[in-house]
């Protein structure tokens, strides 16, 4: 971590806005030179991950590009969050932007996946609510947040997907295929999930 970064984390660490806007002053150009490297760590990736709720939405409003970059591990400031549980700043990034819930980073999963895949369900229930669209989202490998949940045998996130598609009438989901061709019932198969099978049949 450079000393520009260090300094920039310190004023959002103690709140001060001020400081943002300080050292815009001494660089005029300092928000803007992110926007001219395809994947790099802005400001909000560092403030995101770090839980500095107020700093996040000041550069979300004044940078909102800097919502849908990846940084150089394929992830969006909203990933960072979501990964190291800053509940507070994800609540701020989607309610200035729910498309973030739907930005692909690597092997194209979305947070949307994320939260899947880590059993995040309150996250997931969010999200879902937030960009219904979001379920639509597939990664690389072609798998629905469905295939996620139950691949890291999340089986209450599964729970929580199943329900919403049941209520929605979007059953069809649960029939595409990965890349492997396995549909969510052949991964319950392939990973011996019992009660998913309960689930499905119920």
């Amino acid at each position: 971590m450079d000393e520009v970064e260090m300094q920039l984390l310190e004023y959002a660490r103690i709140g001060d806005i001020s400081g943002l806007y300080f050292m815009i002053q001494q660089n005029p150009k300092y928000l803007e030179s992110f926007d001219e490297i395809q994947f790099v760590n802005t400001p909000l990736h560092l403030v995101a991950a770090a839980g500095y709720t107020n700093y996040a939405i000041e550069i979300m409003n004044l940078m909102p590009s800097f919502g849908r970059k990846l940084n150089s591990e394929g992830l969006s400031p909203l990933h960072l969050a979501l990964l190291e549980n800053r509940d507070e700043t994800v609540r701020a990034l989607i309610s200035l932007d729910k498309g973030l819930i739907r930005v692909k980073g690597r092997e194209g999963m979305t947070p949307l996946h994320y939260a899947a895949k880590t059993n995040r369900v309150d996250q997931l229930a969010k999200f879902i609510y937030d960009c219904p669209d979001s379920i639509e989202d597939l990664t690389n490998r072609f798998q629905s947040v469905a295939h996620v949940a139950l691949e890291n045998n999340n089986c209450e996130a599964f729970n929580l997907i199943l329900g919403w598609l049941r209520r929605r009438g979007r059953e069809d989901v649960l029939r595409w295929k990965d890349m492997e061709g396995n549909t969510v019932l052949h991964i319950a198969a392939l990973k011996n999930q019992v009660l998913v099978y309960s689930l499905f049949f119920a």
